[in-house]
């Protein structure tokens, strides 16, 4: 078998310029949103390079999508074509603000399916995996596109919507299923029901959990405790967006490392407090071939470190990569007495602790200052709750550098989570 051959730096960027401009052009003046915000910004259509468009266009963010389709219900201006050539509809959580609804195009559609594919091309899927999808199936875009995507693929794909977790490990075992998609919260949970049931994890054929939706499948600790509960399967993480469509693929040489698919994005690391271009700081996504409902330069909130993008990864691939994977949002960082805590920071401590079943972080406030507190949930294996919450403590005084109490709460009460896991909440004062 031929060895793969992947594109250099010159030929990636030279594909997105070609793709930039076709995109521009098909734009205006059908999409009555970028033709407007161009118009306002004193912007030109024609677009001479990369470093133009990044000087140029100005950001997109989330709040000027909601604004629009609250001026134009119910899915906005941000379509490029009549409503009849649009056949798909999704919508975003909400869980930081009022949700967006997104509408696609079939040509849409099937450019996401292609970068869903090379994700699972890249995870060592085959025609020959049972693949299972550990989630209820609501309006969130990744859903439908993994499953169609896997079903393209060629694989026997399997539905676990409405069911009890101890209905979906019993379903992943009786089933031989060999790849499953969830989040790495609830990886952890389906893991730990395997280990009360009559059928554990041992006993199934899973070779890989591909996970998404929190930055748990990049952290180490994280990682390493899924794979411990799944024994013989390989968390490979990847991460999208409803507004963007499928954005990367985990390095298969350097786990905890991600690769932005640029045959299908231009992406752009910047500092939040000013846009400037910046090593560590907020992803900016445009989207090549969504065409149907594009997003130029949009500020995706996703904080992530990128390596050099000249450089050639381990693995053969010149595509951009993101170290640690996505670190978290850009307005998830908590400043306690100054000191900069991510909550992918603090998960790395406490996973990295053997008997932690689950944990909650409170932020809250003393005279105008950020105090952290933490809830932490022993597993039924630990022999020594109190041993645990010192050596919790510890670590997280080591790391930061500051106190942060930590309460023991009795097995079973803290929240289990199938979707986004939410173990940050905010104390009103």
């Amino acid at each position: 078998m031929a060895e793969s051959v992947h594109p250099d730096r010159a030929a990636i960027e030279a594909g997105q310029l070609e793709q930039l401009r076709s995109l521009v052009a098909e734009l205006i003046p059908a999409n009555k949103f970028y033709t407007h915000k161009l118009q306002d910004a004193g912007v030109g259509f024609d677009i001479a390079s990369l470093e133009d468009l990044s000087a140029r266009f100005p950001f997109t963010t989330k709040q000027e999508l909601v604004a629009d389709q609250l001026a134009a219900p119910p899915f906005g201006t941000n379509l490029t074509y009549p409503l009849n050539r649009y056949t798909r509809f999704h919508q975003t959580s909400g869980t930081s603000g009022a949700p967006l609804r997104w509408l696609d195009t079939p040509e849409s559609w099937d450019w996401m399916l292609e970068s869903w594919t090379e994700i699972f091309r890249v995870a060592g899927v085959t025609a020959g995996d049972r693949v299972y999808f550990a989630f209820s199936f609501g309006p969130f875009l990744g859903f439908w596109l993994a499953f169609e995507s896997a079903a393209k693929l060629g694989c026997l794909c399997i539905p676990g919507g409405g069911m009890s977790s101890e209905a979906r490990v019993k379903a992943i075992v009786d089933c031989g299923a060999t790849v499953i998609c969830c989040t790495p919260t609830y990886a952890i949970r389906l893991g730990e029901v395997a280990a009360l049931a009559s059928k554990p994890a041992g006993a199934s054929r899973v070779k890989t959990i591909i996970v998404a939706g929190e930055p748990g499948g990049s952290i180490p600790a994280t990682r390493k405790h899924i794979e411990e509960l799944w024994p013989g399967a390989r968390v490979f993480d990847h991460h999208g967006m409803t507004e963007v469509g499928p954005v990367t693929y985990e390095c298969p040489a350097r786990p905890g490392v991600l690769h932005v698919i640029e045959s299908a994005y231009f992406a752009e690391v910047i500092d939040p407090a000013c846009g400037k271009p910046a090593t560590t700081g907020e992803l900016v996504l445009t989207t090549l071939g969504r065409t149907g409902s594009p997003l130029l330069r949009y500020r995706t909130g996703d904080l992530v470190k990128c390596g050099v993008r000249n450089a050639e990864c381990g693995c053969g691939r010149h595509e951009l990569a993101l170290d640690g994977g996505i670190l978290g949002r850009v307005d998830d960082m908590v400043i306690v007495r100054g000191v900069n805590v991510y909550p992918s920071a603090v998960e790395e401590i406490l996973r990295g602790l053997k008997d932690v079943a689950e944990y909650r972080v409170h932020v809250g406030q003393r005279q105008s200052l950020a105090e952290l507190r933490v809830e932490l949930e022993p597993s039924d294996l630990c022999r020594d709750a109190k041993k645990l919450q010192t050596e919790a403590q510890q670590a997280l005084e080591s790391a930061f550098n500051l106190r942060v109490p930590v309460e023991l709460v009795s097995p079973g009460s803290l929240p289990r989570f199938e979707m986004k896991a939410r173990r940050w909440t905010k104390d009103i004062q």
